[in-house]
């Protein structure tokens, strides 16, 4: 898949891409550090929307790194929200903990997120695994690399021979889109159906060939925007379920090696959902 178009110059691109780097590394070194130390989590809201120290240290050091390098860019954070002004044309989106319930329970698979916008579109982006010392980059027209080597999607072109990977929002008590249907029809159409809980990995595992498609609805932007980069570099297709333009403030995701793209949307599209009722609890 060709690369969308990006109105700044390669070596400006590249810059920023180092700059994001820096960040995510940084960020990455604080998850390591508090990692089986923690002594509170606390829930934002929402039952399962979990936040800890972590989170809000690993936010810290991005912060820190980007501040210093572009410290007229605006930055939208999972955890302080919005900073900068409102029609900047450059802003960061930062996830410094994706996988918090993963990390609370010391299970290890959780990344730092930080991407790029420009003009509303990402076009830079790293997601950093500390926990397996991996490093996924990409940048519009740079390609996407693993540990500095560059990375492709697969070339799985056929439903019943693909891996793929899902999650379920926060909501999925409260309402009958929750993905579950979904999931049951493709884990039988498919070879597995895996749920990472973590998207910037499951975008970057999709991005290097380990997984052949992923969908999810409920996300925010800090979750998927360096993760589409990559995969769009890494010769992926990024879209709405429809195969219509993808909008990252809308939380839906379809995202695939780009064999199985129109097959994965028809499908998605053939689902309707269960309609679980939960009862709650005396």
């Amino acid at each position: 898949m060709a690369s969308v178009n990006c109105p700044l110059p390669e070596v400006e691109r590249q810059r920023y891409l180092e700059i994001a780097t820096e960040a995510a590394l940084a960020g990455g070194a604080v998850l390591q550090q508090y990692w089986g130390k923690l002594s509170e989590i606390e829930e934002k809201g929402r039952a399962g929307d979990l936040v800890t120290v972590a989170d809000r240290q690993s936010e810290a050091a991005v912060l820190d790194v980007l501040q210093r390098h572009c410290p007229h860019h605006a930055i939208l954070a999972e955890e302080s929200g919005f900073s900068g002004m409102q029609q900047n044309e450059f802003l960061w989106a930062i996830d410094p903990l994706d996988g918090t319930t993963n990390y609370a329970h010391q299970y290890p698979f959780s990344a730092v997120s930080v991407a790029l916008l420009v003009a509303g579109e990402p076009h830079v982006g790293v997601v950093y695994d500390p926990f397996h010392r991996e490093l996924f980059r990409g940048a519009t027209g740079l390609g996407s690399t693993r540990d500095r080597q560059r990375i492709r999607v697969s070339d799985t072109s056929e439903l019943s021979k693909s891996l793929l990977v899902t999650g379920f929002a926060y909501d999925r008590h409260d309402t009958d889109d929750n993905n579950y249907a979904e999931f049951c029809y493709l884990t039988h159409l498919t070879q597995g159906v895996r749920r990472g809980g973590a998207a910037a990995i499951d975008l970057a595992y999709l991005a290097c060939g380990r997984l052949d498609g992923y969908w999810e609805r409920g996300l925010s932007p800090w979750d998927l925007a360096a993760g589409v980069v990559i995969v769009r570099e890494a010769g992926g297709v990024v879209t709405a379920y429809d195969q219509s333009p993808f909008d990252l403030a809308s939380g839906r995701i379809l995202a695939t090696n780009g064999h199985l793209h129109a097959a994965l949307s028809t499908a998605l599209q053939r689902v309707k959902p269960l309609g679980f009722a939960f009862l709650p609890d005396d």
